[in-house]
Formats: C-alpha cells, sequence, structure tokens
C-alpha cells in the first residue's frame, strides 16, 4: 500500500473516532485507556522484578489535568509499587532546610515508581510568580537543579518530567466548571483564584524555567492538555515508551478446591451489626 493511501486510511479511522465536536469518543477512549492500563501493569510487574527505580513530575497550569493523568495511571496499579506524592505547603522548619531536602525522602527505593503532582519544581512556579521566595533563592534553584537531577539519574533513578499545557480560554472553562460542581468545587483554592490575574507572570516563569531545566540529561515533555482524554491517553502512552519493559503477567491458573470444614460452628449471623441496605 502506498504512503498516500496509508495517510488516507489512517486520517478516516481518526475522524470515525471523533464526535461532531472533534472530541474522542467516549467508546474509543475507555478501550484505549483499557489497553494502556494493561501495559501499566506490565511496566508494574517489570520495575518490581528488576528493581528499577523510577520518578515522574507532573507540573503544569492550574486546571491543566495533571490529578486526572495521575489517577488513570495508579487506579490499576499496586499502591505498594506506584505511590504519588503532593507535597503541602512546607512547615516554618522545612523553610529553613537544603530546599530538595523535603523531597528526599519521598524518592524510591528499588522496585517502586513515584508520583509527583506536583515537586520541587514549585520554587520556579507559584512560590517565584506568588512571592514566596526571593529572586536569588531562585536563582540558586536554577543553578542547583541540574546537578540535583543528575545526582538521581546517577544513582540509577528514571527521571521523567512532564509539563501540561493549557490555554487560557480552557483554563477558565475548567474553572467555572469546577465552580458549578459541588463534587469538584474543593479543587478551587484561593491560590488558583489568584494565579487567574498572573497568567502573564506563570508564561514568563515557565519559559524561564524551561530555558534552565530542559536539559540534554533531563528533558522536560509537554502535553497538550486542552483535550483531556487526548491528553491522558498520549501522556501514558508517552511514559510507557520511556522503559523498555516485558511482560511479566503471571498465566492464568486454576483455583484448588477448598478444604472441607471441619465442624465449626459460626455464631449466629443475628449478633453481627449491619450497615443499613438503603440502595
Amino acid at each position: 500500500m502506498s504512503k498516500s493511501k496509508e495517510k488516507t486510511n489512517s486520517e478516516s479511522k481518526d475522524k470515525e473516532n471523533l464526535n461532531k465536536k472533534g472530541k474522542l469518543k467516549k467508546k474509543y477512549y475507555y478501550k484505549e485507556l483499557n489497553k494502556l492500563q494493561i501495559e501499566l501493569v506490565k511496566l508494574q510487574e517489570w520495575i518490581k522484578d528488576k528493581g528499577l527505580k523510577v520518578v515522574v513530575l507532573f507540573e503544569g497550569r492550574d486546571a491543566a489535568g495533571k490529578g486526572g493523568v495521575i489517577k488513570r495511571i495508579t487506579e490499576s496499579l499496586n499502591p505498594r509499587v506506584c505511590g504519588v506524592k503532593a507535597l503541602g505547603t512546607p512547615t516554618d522548619r522545612e523553610k529553613t532546610q537544603w530546599y530538595f531536602q523535603r523531597y528526599v525522602p519521598n524518592l524510591p527505593a528499588a522496585g517502586e515508581m513515584v508520583l509527583f503532582d506536583r515537586s520541587w519544581y514549585n520554587r520556579a512556579g507559584v512560590e517565584r510568580v506568588m512571592g514566596f521566595c526571593k529572586e536569588d533563592q531562585v536563582q540558586e534553584f536554577f543553578r542547583t537543579v541540574p546537578e540535583f537531577e543528575n545526582m538521581l539519574i546517577r544513582s540509577g533513578i528514571i527521571l521523567v518530567k512532564y509539563w501540561f499545557s493549557v490555554s487560557d480560554e480552557e483554563q477558565e472553562r475548567r474553572f467555572r466548571s469546577r465552580i458549578a460542581d459541588p463534587t469538584k468545587r474543593w479543587k478551587l483554592s484561593p491560590m488558583d483564584l489568584k494565579s487567574r490575574d498572573k497568567w502573564e507572570s506563570y508564561s514568563k516563569a515557565k519559559d524561564e524555567m524551561f530555558l534552565y531545566t530542559d536539559t540534554k540529561q533531563s528533558p522536560w515533555y509537554v502535553v497538550n492538555a486542552d483535550d483531556k482524554k487526548k491528553a491522558r491517553l498520549n501522556c501514558i502512552h508517552h511514559l510507557l515508551s520511556m522503559i523498555d519493559y516485558g511482560d511479566l503477567t503471571p498465566k492464568p491458573f486454576k483455583l484448588p478446591k477448598r478444604k472441607e470444614a471441619k465442624g465449626y460452628v459460626r455464631p449466629p449471623i443475628t449478633d453481627q451489626t449491619f450497615v443499613p441496605e438503603i440502595y
């Protein structure tokens, strides 16, 4: 088949998977997500078996979809192997420590993968823009972070950094959607609302951060996140491509027969307190 025909067939297939608004159809999205989650389980078993240490950073603007992709990555995985770290505001004591000190204890041991929902890059983003640190601290961060990440990589850690990019208009739409949804309203913090007035400042901060930290040894991978479903699939697909893993999935097996009971008499079921069956 010629390349032009292959391209036409591919474009036709892509259109079949999109709705009238140009978004991925739910059926196609969940089918692809299921495929990727099966691969994530394989990756998990590989990491565990080979004793790999994996760190994945998720950065980006507020409401860019970082939490959504983290949730889809972890929902089929063992939390003992794949953990999520979302550190809160540093304590007064932590503010006096070496900047990276509170992140180090959260790094993985052999056979673990850690997903950071925001990371040490807070210094170059929210802390800088909102005035929570001094400019000399930011410049020291830019000098130090490439060395810090190189140390992690030399120690055997596989480090992957994602930046979720979202447009001003889409962020505004998501903010309004969260306000309208009682189950998501908690996601909008006072800091998020303040950030709306500092779009340009965040843009400048991100661009300078990339200038210093988008290195050959530890590059940034930008995820176009205006379409949540596409962003999730693309990010997971890329993460899987970053590690050369094999399939260690256990083969299906038959459950052995249960041993017969030897006369134990259980207490009356009426002695137990059950949750009311409202549904």
